[in-house]
């Protein structure tokens, strides 16, 4: 079985924290950065096992860049 990297944005919302891989426009969430970052593992591999090739292809999206950047503010 091939193995494949993919982007994990995570993010604090409120109680919790969100993480998103944009790559395929899925999300989880959980009560700390590992547990979001294993349960949106969890629901890529989900998907990837029960998407057809022509859903995955679709919504895949590369490359994907994150990066930050500045900007003057007041």
């Amino acid at each position: 079985m091939a193995r494949v990297s993919y982007t994990a944005i995570v993010e604090r919302d409120e109680d919790a924290y969100v993480a998103l891989c944009p790559e395929l426009d899925i999300a989880s969430q959980g009560p700390t950065i590992e547990d979001a970052t294993a349960n949106l593992r969890e629901a890529v591999e989900l998907f990837l096992e029960t998407a057809e090739p022509t859903e995955v292809q679709q919504r895949l999206r590369e490359p994907v860049f994150v990066t930050r950047f500045e900007v003057n503010r007041g």
